[in-house]
């Protein structure tokens, strides 16, 4: 038994070295995104600072879709949003989507950035959700979070959102009204590394099409952004 497991273990460690399975390193976003205006709003977080788990942990992995550097993709089934990268590498991020019949899906561009953004109920979701404020001012216990990116289709704005949260404990589930919700730190990190005009794909959800099986080859577009950290 023992002898199966040591070369159980060289036949990984072989695949591994090959190339044949996807190398995925871990890494906080870099404290040095933070301004000392969102240093000052976090810490006075009224959330429970619960820890991302490991599987929604941001990360530099390999990415073998044919989206250019630059380009932002969304892959709703697995709850992560990639920024294509140089070199077929991504930075992938754990992200809250959008219940099935309010998920979004598509390609768009970042048509509007904004920081600590204040929030403006839609109708719908004052339909759904009774008792909410005209708008909530910007701030941490804001659902939009520190950051936000507007997604537009044909210079229109959709009315979804790249966006913070203040319910960090939901990242990987599909609860939200259909934008995507990142981690504070993590759309931060997300912000300084993408621009208006940014090229946005969301992948239609249940299609079995993935960075892990690719079944669309889009051109994105958009710079890229500074290398991984």
């Amino acid at each position: 038994m023992s002898s199966l497991k040591v070369i159980l273990g060289l036949l990984a460690a072989g695949l591994a070295l090959s190339g044949c399975m996807p190398a995925t390193t871990y890494q906080a976003a870099p404290e040095a995104s933070l301004k000392p205006n969102d240093k000052a709003q976090l810490a006075k977080a009224r959330y429970t600072a619960v820890p991302v788990a490991e599987p929604f942990r941001r990360a530099i992995v390999d990415y073998h879709r044919k989206e250019l550097p630059g380009t932002i993709v969304v892959d709703s089934d697995n709850h992560y949003l990639y920024l294509v990268q140089d070199n077929g590498k991504a930075i992938r991020y754990g992200v809250t989507v959008g219940e099935e019949a309010l998920a979004f899906s598509g390609i768009a561009k970042v048509g509007n950035m904004a920081e600590w953004p204040k929030w403006t109920p839609t109708a719908d979701i004052h339909k759904r959700i009774e008792g909410l404020p005209a708008s909530v001012p910007g701030g941490v216990d804001n659902p939009l979070g520190a950051r936000a990116l507007y997604l537009y289709q044909g210079g229109r704005d959709t009315l979804f959102r790249i966006h913070g949260t203040n319910q960090p404990e939901y990242i990987g589930a599909s609860i939200s009204s259909g934008c995507i919700r990142m981690t504070n730190e993590d759309v931060i990190d997300l912000y300084t590394r993408v621009k208006q005009g940014t090229v946005v794909v969301v992948l239609e959800p249940k299609q079995g099409d993935s960075p892990y099986n690719s079944k669309m080859a889009l051109q994105g577009g958009g710079l890229a952004g500074p290398s991984p950290q």
